[in-house]
């Protein structure tokens, strides 16, 4: 008989993790992860990897881990991944893999990220070696950006020969994996081993450059001798709500809040970051990057309030996040609209007006369109306001290669099924065409345009 409940896993408390920046999930025990993998049906149909956005042949490594055949269970899932110890803990697995479970129809669905996860760190903790001898083939590519578009395209390029070097602004490697999440849900740790088994496979990385800026895509392909370049960058330029205050002090994009505490560590004092959350912060937006300033924030000693125009049902953050968030003591202003940013004499936040809001009829996204309620106007006050409404592609790497076509959102143009852009040689894939999405459709994006490059390569030699 089949149990129809997941498996419970351990979690520091919340009243200590607040406290802390270590992570909040603490895995499966060899005991649990095995009573759940038993959970599994091993259908013939597989839904789950349909639900997959890079096709992990996720019943066969679950039956290897019945088998407590661990080496076999990492080397299934390096076939179609090179991040499981990052998606296990951050892909949104319940609407994709865990969303097609047959047992979900009647139950809990099986806990197919936490069993990524295992998986994942098993190989890290074991140092276990997924990666084959690589015989070059003398052909150089360029990835720009090393978060997980990045890494993937590098990845598998390198499996097959190619000299890859992946040019990176910051100064770390990474990405949105370091800079954009906290380490209370991806400790840097993860992402460090994964990168490492990318320079083991002779991937290079090249930091503070910024394509666009110090090199150009030209410059790459005609001066360097790289014959393709894959765009993965990211959208890090972020948006602003245009509403008045927000040019006063206090007032924050979800992504410089989080750089600073994440990838400048201002959350240890060891650090010299400057970082103000104030004694109350407001964090407007639902997603799931709200949900870490808002968490991040909690952690520096903040009251912290979530503002968000629609209602619970329509967050779109991930329904773990919200639920560790309220846990947390995360404040829910839902149905509610800001409207003006208010300042003191000395030109700092001291409150933040909003509006209740009710759903009206559905817009073009499907959801229904929040309707702003007249008099309904009060004020919140805090110290800081974080702005967490999401971010689209920097106009950098665009304004500096001719032929690169972009939509009406700034972002690249590509061929969906190859990546291929209008320029000759260049692929692109992840948020720098999308927006800000997941990880996981980044990766799988990437797969799709690394196979086009070895392609489009090999075609060039006949």
């Amino acid at each position: 008989m089949v149990n129809m409940k997941r498996t419970p896993i351990g979690e520091q408390a919340p009243e200590k993790r607040i406290t802390n920046f270590d992570e909040v999930c603490l895995g499966y025990t060899k005991e649990q992860m095995i009573e759940e993998a038993n959970r599994c049906l091993q259908c013939k149909t597989r839904p789950c990897v349909d639900g997959c956005p890079v096709a992990i042949k996720i019943p066969e490594f679950i039956q290897y881990l019945r088998d407590n055949d661990f080496e076999a269970a990492c080397k299934k899932i390096a076939e179609d991944s090179a991040l499981p110890a990052v998606c296990g803990r951050v892909c949104p697995q319940e609407t994709q893999c865990e969303e097609r479970c047959v047992l979900a129809k009647k139950g809990d669905a099986v806990a197919i990220g936490k069993l990524e996860r295992y998986v994942g760190d098993w190989t890290r903790e074991h140092k276990f070696n997924l990666n084959d001898p690589v015989t070059p083939n003398g052909h150089k590519v360029a990835v720009i950006g090393s978060g997980p578009a990045g890494l993937t395209c590098a990845g598998d390029l390198a499996k097959l020969g190619y000299e890859i070097t992946v040019f990176e602004a910051l100064h770390k490697t990474g990405g949105v994996l370091v800079y954009g999440i906290p380490e209370f849900r991806l400790p840097n740790s993860v992402v460090e081993y994964e990168i490492d088994n990318l320079k083991k496979l002779g991937v290079k990385f090249e930091t503070n450059v910024i394509v666009g800026r110090t090199v150009t895509i030209d410059q790459l392909m005609d001066e360097e001798g790289y014959e393709a370049v894959f765009v993965g960058s990211g959208a890090g330029l972020p948006m602003f709500m245009n509403i008045p205050g927000e040019d006063l002090n206090g007032v924050y994009s979800a992504n410089e809040f989080l750089t600073r505490n994440n990838l400048m560590q201002a959350y240890d004092d060891n650090f010299d970051t400057p970082i103000r959350p104030g004694k109350s912060a407001a964090i407007v937006g639902g997603g799931n990057v709200a949900m870490d300033a808002a968490r991040s924030a909690k952690r520096l000693g903040a009251k912290s309030y979530i503002v968000y125009r629609r209602s619970e049902k329509e967050l779109p953050a991930r329904a773990e996040e919200v639920h560790h968030a309220m846990e947390e003591g995360i404040e829910f202003h839902l149905l509610t609209n800001p409207v003006e940013i208010l300042g003191d004499e000395k030109g700092w936040v001291r409150a933040i007006r909003c509006i209740r809001m009710e759903l009206g009829e559905p817009d073009e996204s499907g959801r229904r369109r929040p309707v702003p309620v007249k008099g309904s106007e009060y004020e919140i006050p805090v110290e800081t306001v974080v702005i967490a409404i999401g971010t689209s592609p920097n106009p950098l790497i665009s304004q500096t290669t001719p032929g690169l076509e972009l939509n009406k959102w700034k972002a690249i143009v590509i061929d969906e099924e190859t990546g291929k852009t209008t320029r000759e040689g260049v692929y692109a894939g992840g948020d720098a065409v999308s927006g800000s999405a997941t990880v996981i459709l980044a990766m799988g994006a990437a797969r799709k345009s690394a196979k086009a490059i070895d392609e489009y390569i090999k075609s060039k030699k006949k």
